[in-house]
């Protein structure tokens, strides 16, 4: 710094000024002496919070898989994390162009893009305090003087005055309270980096998740118009049988109720379709007028078998929300070395060098030279007990955002243990139900059967057809839940950015 100093402003001085090489020494002595003290640096350096020592998110284990629902079995790789771009593996191609579209436009994960930018920039911005301030100033007044108010009884005088000057200072920063206010800068943007990648994760968790939604409802709802149909079929034969006086009105009335209360069904369904599809093209960037609902179906969506099941300790370096929350007490932290710093003296080289002259052609001469050098030191004394306040206020801070991130912990880590059981009971549900849908198949196909032989009459054949209908919706409502339930292990690991970045980034993201 001091060598900088003397370049800029001192060097064309030196042969004009015998005291100069006095001052300067003086000024270089002082100047190193603060330079050793500053590499002081108070307040509590951070230190990463330790991983959890559990081993496993359930009590008893985690599962090594889940029951063979409908045939296929969902495996879980014990400390394996999630792929990157993980909804390839639902092997939908409506899937992967709705998250294409949605990671290019959605406003978003744009304005959190944007808030990283920013978080970056003010972070060059604080370094620049690292740097000696340098500014030039040129001005031309003109003015009159009296010289009354110096005591001479001289006549006043008007003149022209030209200055040109350069000046430079520096805040030495001998207890780091600048270190550590750009420390917190550096952790905002490590907060806000965080944040994005948790936009991201959520925006692609939701994408899948709204697109299985849309899917299921339309399938939901093509079965229950068909069971419509055959329910109004079954009410127009016992009608012929009323009148023909083999069946009894009541049982007409009975199965009215049932056909009243399953078309009752309908219009929530294509509710909750147009709600899944305009919370899509929202999720797009798009309003739901110019969006066209993808033709996802149900049946083109396969079910990942292999699932991640990172480690608990490789979790807390993966998932964004605690990484956020950990960059929230890093910069808590710096808090309290900043409070402290303010409680102790700080110190500003600065310098300035210049040219004063009444004519413009001898502001280059040597006698219109002006210069000086100095050092303010500014020490409080006494402030009410401000400072050591607002010291206590950033201690309590940070272990307000202690607890904070311990809380975002155990949140993280409940909510696998609930989806990693979530998976296992969708698993016997889908099997229960993928079995009752065999059963009802059977039934009616050899109902069927014996109405072709004449042993079974045509209502106990609809009867069969209404009962298989009927386990199929269930059988649909249950594999859309397990497709949900594993797109939500894959967002609540982490979302699989962390095998998504470059070698550069993960160092930086990792050993920072």
């Amino acid at each position: 710094m001091s060598t900088l100093v003397k370049k800029i402003v001192l060097k064309k001085n030196s042969a004009s000024y015998p005291g100069y090489r006095r001052g300067s020494a003086f000024l270089a002595s002082f100047a190193m002496s603060l330079l050793f003290l500053s590499g002081c640096t108070v307040g509590p350096d951070f230190v990463r919070p330790e991983s959890p020592k559990v081993t496993q998110y359930n009590h008893g284990g985690d599962p090594k898989e889940t029951a063979a629902g409908d045939g296929l079995s969902q495996h879980f790789g014990d400390g394996v994390g999630p792929a990157a771009n993980w909804w390839h593996l639902f092997n939908s191609r409506q899937l992967d162009a709705a998250v294409s579209v949605g990671l290019t436009d959605n406003p978003g994960l744009q304005a959190a893009e944007a808030s990283l930018r920013q978080s970056q920039e003010n972070l060059r911005a604080g370094s620049g305090i690292f740097y000696p301030q340098l500014s030039a100033t040129f001005g031309q007044t003109r003015e009159r003087n009296s010289p009354v108010t110096i005591g001479s009884s001289s006549p006043t005088s008007i003149f022209n005055l030209t200055t040109l000057s350069l000046s430079v200072s520096y805040a030495l920063d001998i207890f780091g309270g600048q270190r550590r206010t750009v420390e917190g800068l550096a952790a905002q943007v490590d907060q806000q980096r965080a944040l994005t990648l948790g936009t991201y994760m959520m925006l692609t968790g939701n994408i899948v998740n709204t697109s299985i939604a849309i899917a299921a409802y339309h399938a939901q709802i093509d079965e229950t118009g068909q069971l419509i149909v055959l329910e109004k079929d079954q009410i127009s034969v016992a009608e012929k049988q009323y009148q023909a006086g083999i069946t009894p009105y009541a049982s007409i009335l009975t199965l009215r109720l049932q056909l009243k209360a399953l078309e009752a069904t309908l219009p929530p369904l294509r509710q909750k379709l147009s709600q899944a599809e305009h919370l899509l093209a929202t999720l797009e960037g798009k309003t739901p007028a110019e969006f066209q609902p993808p033709a996802v179906q149900l049946t083109d969506i396969s079910l990942p078998r292999q699932l991640p099941l990172s480690l608990p300790s490789e979790l807390v370096r993966q998932r964004p929300d605690i990484l956020a929350a950990e960059a929230q007490l890093h910069a808590a932290s710096t808090g309290i070395g900043v409070a402290t710093a303010a409680l102790f003296p700080s110190v500003t080289l600065n310098g300035n060098y210049g040219q004063t002259s009444k004519t413009t052609s001898n502001l280059f001469n040597s006698a219109s030279n002006v210069w000086g050098l100095g050092a303010n030191i500014t020490a409080p004394i006494f402030k009410g007990g401000t400072l050591r306040a607002q010291r206590r206020a950033a201690i309590d801070a940070y272990q307000q955002s202690f607890a904070s991130y311990k809380q975002t912990v155990l949140a993280a880590f409940s909510q696998i243990a609930d989806i990693v059981r979530a998976l296992e009971h969708d698993a016997e549900l889908v099997q229960t139900d993928a079995q009752a849908l065999k059963d009802a198949k059977l039934a009616m196909d050899l109902l069927k059967a014996n109405y072709q032989a004449g042993t079974a009459n045509y209502l106990q054949v609809m009867v069969t057809d209404i009962q298989y209908h009927q386990a199929k919706i269930g059988y649909l409502q249950a594999e859309a839940q397990q497709l949900q339930d594993t797109t939500a292990l894959f967002v609540a690991l982490g979302g699989g950015w962390s095998n998504d970045l470059t070698a550069k980034e993960k160092v930086y993201l990792h050993n920072k």
